[in-house]
């Protein structure tokens, strides 16, 4: 071993067993192992920075604000409720979703099949009352799984395709991958759903200020009109969109207070005042098409079109002390809409616009991007964290949907990139408003980016380094004693361990060869072995940089380092012992 692959694998090492002490955040350590590397001359200076324009870190930033735009839309809640309305707790909810990523990933690229369903899985887990962390691990590998059982699923499956047909003339077809490929994905499905609770639950480990100043108990009035879907039903009917998580308070008919009994029928013109978080009671409102009470917003003659909704909080300063919304009329004088009114230890029950504000209160406001700063200050009120809601606003149902199906259409056929296509997408989100300006940055995840951007250069040092073709070197000898199901075995778990490190494609195109020659020099037919090295190539369960689909999740899902090896060992051992007799019975290496 030459002196730069001797400090090539120290800091790789050195940088994993940090990685799994869990001391130091993810993006810490990854930045502290770039420093180390340059300054051994493991990573030249010149290439330091290269990580981050990767292609890896604009796909995996893209996507999140793609899923983000996607989650915002609504489309969510509706499909949902529509085709899984029974699924309530989270087994069932893990098997729907481990299924429809699988399928997916078949035929479209995993990052994308993972993307569309993540936003399903925030609201299952709101549902069942669990962290998000018990469905988004299962998910990506359930993505990784799928993609093994097409040629188009996985890019290690084009990778070795090509490689045959440089090799032997004849490259895979399109289907050659399902027979192992769906063995593989069954199998691995019924692992994860009977284990999933490997991994612990987490909570975001980059946490913000609008989850720890959530408010839970706002109180809102909305209006039965001609076009909502509850005219003539009872009032439980409505509260059914919320799940339990909003309450009636109080229906008012005209100049009559109604007891809220889950049996009332609701009418056209009725005013329910409900109580709950203000994304549920988006969700209820919105479902149900009730309009938000609140007087149409104009500017310069104009409906307003830039509407948005936020929180804030009524300061001892605030002119709004003492008053009502009926007593300040604040549609006219100030342009902006009540639209909520929370208030500490207090159930509210007569009208919105009655409610005799305080000191203390947090209300939600409506108005436009540009004029409710100006309205905040005017009247001494505390913006909660800068944070936007999305009660009031806009739904853009299909803007997000076409735009993703767009990219994904795009990468199916070859015609962009992914990386370009993704990229597109979320500018495509930005421009239509399907995520605002503020919330795109926060959707990006940045400790994430920052760890793969710093991650790339210090991996690839174990390939410029000669380290990668020592590994191979060392593979072939070992190999040559063993029988035939044992160098296949070998062979995949090798490319497992390496894809990590030189990512999957690479990987594939360091150990084909080798395969290839194995089964050569041992007089097998080549086929088994380069399956086995794309299988290996596309199933890293065992770190979130692997592939991008693990580092999509890591930062909503709040994982640790150490927490896929919890699941992904024991997967990776199942997918080892069932692919090695499964290759040899349908690839049969003599």
């Amino acid at each position: 071993m030459t002196t730069q692959q001797i400090l090539a694998f120290a800091v790789i090492g050195g940088m994993m067993a940090v990685f799994i002490w869990d001391r130091f955040r993810y993006d810490v350590v990854a930045c502290s192992a770039l420093v180390v590397a340059v300054a051994l001359g493991v990573v030249p200076v010149d290439h330091a920075f290269s990580g981050f324009s990767d292609d890896i870190v604009i796909i995996v930033g893209s996507a999140l604000v793609v899923s983000a735009g996607v989650a915002r839309s609504g489309i969510v809640d509706v499909a949902i409720k529509k085709f899984f309305p029974n699924l309530k707790t989270v087994r069932p909810q893990i098997i729907m979703l481990m299924i429809v990523v699988a399928l997916l990933s078949a035929f479209i690229k995993n990052i994308g099949a993972l993307a569309i369903m993540m936003p399903v899985a925030f609201q299952f887990s709101r549902r069942a009352g669990v962290s998000p962390s018990r469905y988004l691990m299962p998910m990506s590998f359930s993505a990784l799984l799928g993609g093994l059982m097409t040629q188009i699923g996985t890019s290690p499956n084009i990778v070795v395709s090509r490689l045959r047909g440089e090799m032997t003339g004849t490259p895979f077809t399109m289907f050659d991958f399902t027979p192992v490929g769906g063995v593989l994905t069954i199998v691995g499905i019924i692992f994860l759903v009977f284990f999933y609770w490997l991994v612990p639950e987490r909570r975001k480990q980059v946490g913000s200020i609008e989850e720890a100043t959530e408010i839970s108990n706002y109180a809102s009035e909305a209006t039965v009109t001609a076009q909502s879907v509850v005219v003539g039903r009872p009032l439980s009917e409505l509260l059914k969109f919320g799940e339990g998580e909003v309450v009636a308070t109080a229906v008012l008919r005209g100049a009559t207070r109604m007891s809220p009994f889950p049996d009332l029928t609701l009418r056209e013109e009725d005013s329910v005042v409900l109580e709950g978080r203000s994304a549920v009671l988006d969700t209820v409102i919105s479902s149900a098409k009730l309009q938000l009470s609140g007087k149409p917003l104009r500017e310069n003659g104009l409906p307003q079109q830039d509407l948005v909704s936020i929180e804030a909080v009524i300061s001892r300063h605030s002119g709004l002390a003492g008053r009502s919304a009926k007593d300040l009329a604040l549609p006219y004088t100030r342009g902006v809409n009540l639209l909520a009114v929370s208030r500490r230890g207090e159930r509210l029950r007569q009208r919105l616009h009655d409610v005799v504000l305080q000191e203390g209160d947090v209300i939600v406001l409506q108005g436009g991007r540009q004029t409710l700063p100006v309205v905040l200050q005017d009247l001494a009120l505390l913006p909660l964290a800068q944070q936007e809601v999305l009660l009031g606003t806009k739904r853009k149902a299909l803007i997000p949907i076409s735009i993703l199906a767009l990219a994904m259409i795009l990468t199916a056929f070859g015609y962009t990139p992914v990386a370009v296509a993704f990229f597109a997408a979320a500018l495509g989100m930005a421009i239509a408003g399907a995520v605002p300006l503020n919330d795109i940055y926060k959707a990006v995840d940045g400790p994430i980016l920052v760890m793969l951007g710093a991650l790339i250069p210090v991996s690839d040092s174990l390939r410029t380094s000669g380290g990668s073709e020592l590994i191979a070197q060392w593979l072939g000898q070992v190999a040559h004693s063993l029988p035939a199901y044992g160098a296949l075995g070998l062979i995949m778990v090798t490319a497992m361990a390496v894809t990590p490190f030189l990512n999957n494609a690479a990987t594939v195109l360091v150990m084909g060869p080798i395969a290839v020659s194995f089964a050569t020099t041992l007089g097998f037919r080549p086929e088994a072995f380069l399956m086995a090295v794309a299988i290996g190539a596309g199933s890293d369960f065992l770190t979130p940089v692997g592939h991008q689909c693990n580092t999509l999740v890591m930062g909503p899902g709040g994982y640790k380092f150490s927490d896929y090896p919890r699941l992904g060992l024991p997967l990776s051992f199942l997918i080892v012992i069932v692919s090695v007799p499964t290759l040899m019975w349908f690839w049969p290496v003599r």
